[in-house]
């Protein structure tokens, strides 16, 4: 049977993106969202998940482009300035792969993270990270034993073909060639330690929104088992834009998680939209 995850990253970032996977939940077909542990709008999103039973909330956890859990002198080599995390994945990761930031401070961090989790009194679903943060060797590690402490056993891999979507430059390819790279690893260590994933992903990892003709596409030639599809819906692309400093079209993945084509073909096609808790 083909089966689909709607997955929306940044659950508990703003409101307006609580708003828009609320909305998706309810309307559309978005059945999985996965929550920032800093995120300034966290409870909100809290409220809003334990009201939607059919919503399979995942830990997004972090360790760019955002504020940590933890004291930022605890954890100073995570910490680029101002109390914050590096801006993103690039800057973190050249850091990371040059000796000049700890295991330690990410261990701390992340316990950190999963704690906060816990205390909110949900059952989590599976985890994935901002930015893919977590596919890196080590991370990846640490991240899998914390979340098999959290009896979580699940997780995401971003194991997707390198020209899918529209790539437009150099950059683009290097990117995602590293993501490959990476999420292969991921792939081995992840099923060596028994953790599940979905069969195929599909989400657009070169910036580039999820469309509701990029849905159609998807579902027009989606294969056997589950397929996840990592968004990134929200209500107002300028306020969302001017927070995450990312020129995304947020709105068109709103549109397309409550597009009633979509969710025609979907039913026409007998594809289930579903959570992690289908794996």
């Amino acid at each position: 049977m083909k089966k689909i995850i709607l997955n929306a990253d940044d659950f508990g970032r703003h409101e307006l993106i609580n708003k828009a996977v609320e909305i998706a939940a309810t309307e559309g077909a978005l059945r999985s969202a996965t929550l920032m542990p800093a995120g300034a709008a966290f409870d909100d999103a809290i409220e809003i998940a334990k009201k939607i039973p059919a919503l399979g909330v995942g830990i997004h956890l972090t360790l760019v482009d955002d504020v940590p859990i933890s004291p930022p002198e605890t954890i100073p080599t995570l910490i680029k300035g101002n109390g914050k995390f590096y801006p993103n994945y690039m800057t973190f990761l050249k850091a990371y792969f040059t000796g000049k930031i700890s295991l330690s401070d990410i261990r701390c961090e992340l316990s950190a993270q999963f704690e906060k989790m816990e205390r909110t009194g949900l059952t989590f679903t599976h985890i994935d990270s901002h930015q893919h943060l977590h596919h890196a060797p080590g991370i990846l590690e640490i991240a899998l034993n914390l979340a098999e402490k959290a009896g979580i056993k699940k997780m995401r891999i971003s194991h997707t073909k390198l020209f899918s979507g529209n790539v437009k430059n150099l950059f683009q390819i290097i990117g995602r060639g590293g993501l490959f790279t990476l999420s292969s690893y991921a792939k081995l260590k992840g099923k060596k330690k028994g953790f599940r994933y979905p069969d195929h992903f599909a989400g657009i990892v070169a910036g580039e929104a999820v469309t509701e003709t990029f849905l159609l596409n998807e579902t027009e030639n989606l294969e056997e088992g589950v397929t996840e599809v990592m968004m990134h819906p929200a209500m107002d692309n300028a306020k969302i834009g001017n927070l995450t400093g990312w020129l995304h079209d947020y709105e068109a993945e709103f549109k397309a998680a409550t597009s009633k084509k979509v969710m025609s073909v979907l039913k026409e096609k007998n594809i289930e939209t579903t959570n992690y808790n289908a794996i």
